[in-house]
């Protein structure tokens, strides 16, 4: 497994949750797996359990008997943030991951770890696709090796200046259309689309999304000619953290055989959030990135309406500052209403899992999505936007989904919701079903491994 990001070690989003936690599903079904990442600054200032490896690795320990290996480069990985700063991406980010991805193949021959597979997330683990083809094809040690590339956010490519391609090491005959051309730019991602083995991303609809021209962030037409080799797996959800029957964070533990210690929560939440205490008025609850990819342009524009409803609307996240002042002056606008806290605050996010009736979540586009999935397991009903791995997993019996991206889509639904929240009876039977559905890594990890035979059979 390589990734630039791995819980519990360094994050900057859902990437390093998958890159962690599946690793611990494949090794719970009997598998071997080492992880590769970065060596950031972040990993020494955790203080967590590290040996050194050589001069320039270093490792610890997830799971049983997971060895993590940490490339070490004081240059390249000794800063404050991962990709960037306040200023923007590092301007060396094709120097610093193509040289992560080279000393992590020749790290795996100083280890003698003969992978069948190397599963690679995201452009910044993309170039060992490539490396893999061009530069080792002759080696016997690596000859065997099969890559897959797991692709979680499309519109994140990792586009650089043509004038650095001789920085990667490979010939200038892979700049091409046919290569990792892009524009007259270097795309690796796109590199390592045309090179993997197989192509995964994390949901079966955001598979087909992406081979659109809405959603293929121009590489549709790659994709759509390596649709044989392209799959959607949906990530799962770390159950030993996201669960209402052993949350140290919420104020009453609760499960699907006692659903209704669910209100203590509710009432918590909605002290906490300086609201009035009402049982019977519904909280919608969002956590959330506040960007336009995450539905904020539909709601801003519909808040006002939604504010004329019986309703309490929590909001945890930061993002773009257009729509935290806008949220903002909302807040101002209906106290009582809106309560809204720009920050990240983990044990807030679990009290609103917990605390809400409806966990809003209308993305205008979702690779998979974790907070519905969550929020299913603390019987929060989901309403959501049909599409990714929204479309894939929340449907008329777990949730409630509109298929216009509009605020006057969104508004309607949220007032049938309201309705039905109203009626007691089959708002019980609606949660008994959410508290029911399992998107455990289990689930995902059997899918991927029948995955890993295929492709070492090819």
């Amino acid at each position: 497994m390589v990734s630039s990001e791995v819980v519990p070690f360094a994050k900057t989003g859902g990437l390093a949750d998958v890159a962690g936690a599946l690793p611990l599903a494949l090794e719970y079904c009997g598998h071997e797996v080492i992880v590769i990442m970065p060596g950031y600054k972040c990993v020494a200032d955790a203080r967590l359990k590290i040996n050194r490896v050589s001069p320039d690795v270093s490792s610890a320990t997830l799971g049983k008997n997971i060895k993590v290996y940490f490339i070490e480069n004081k240059d390249y990985f000794n800063r404050e943030g991962l990709y960037g700063d306040k200023n923007g991406d590092y301007h060396d980010n094709l120097e610093r991951f193509a040289f992560f991805c080279r000393r992590g193949l020749e790290l795996l021959k100083e280890i003698n770890f003969s992978a069948d597979i190397l599963h690679l997330h995201d452009w910044q683990a993309s170039l060992i696709a490539a490396y893999l083809k061009n530069l080792y094809p002759g080696d016997s040690f690596y000859s065997r090796m099969k890559s897959i590339l797991t692709l979680h956010n499309v519109g994140y490519q990792g586009v650089f200046a043509r004038e650095e391609f001789s920085k990667l090491g490979l010939d200038w005959d892979l700049f091409d259309i046919d290569g990792f051309e892009f524009y007259n730019k270097i795309n690796l991602l796109k590199g390592g689309i045309v090179f993997a083995d197989a192509i995964t991303t994390v949901s079966p609809t955001y598979a087909s999304e992406i081979q659109t021209l809405d959603l293929g962030f121009g590489l549709d037409g790659l994709l759509r000619l390596r649709k044989n080799v392209l799959s959607g797996i949906l990530n799962g959800v770390d159950y030993s953290v996201w669960d209402p029957n052993t949350d140290k964070f919420i104020t009453q533990n609760y499960s699907a055989a006692n659903p209704q210690d669910k209100a203590a929560n509710k009432e918590e939440l909605q002290r906490v959030c300086r609201l009035p205490v009402n049982k019977n008025i519904p909280v919608f609850g969002m956590v959330s990135r506040l960007a336009e990819q995450k539905g904020l342009d539909i709601l801003a524009e519909g808040l006002d309406d939604l504010c004329q409803m019986e309703v309490q609307l929590v909001i945890l996240g930061a993002g773009d500052q257009k729509y935290q002042e806008l949220l903002k002056d909302a807040a101002d606008k209906y106290p009582g209403k809106i309560s809204l806290n720009l920050k990240f605050d983990d044990p807030l996010a679990h009290k609103i899992y917990a605390g809400s009736d409806i966990f809003l979540m209308p993305s205008q586009y979702e690779p998979c999505g974790l907070g519905q999935l969550i929020s299913l397991r603390y019987g929060t009903i989901p309403l959501v936007f049909r599409t990714g791995g929204l479309a894939d997993t929340i449907n008329k019996y777990n949730g409630f989904v509109f298929s216009q991206y509009t605020n006057t889509a969104l508004l309607k639904l949220i007032n049938k919701a309201i309705s039905v929240f109203k009626e007691k009876k089959k708002w019980a039977g609606l949660i008994r079903y959410a508290m029911g559905c399992n998107f455990s890594w289990k689930v995902s990890a059997d899918k991927y491994i029948q995955l890993y035979a295929k492709v070492k059979k090819q």
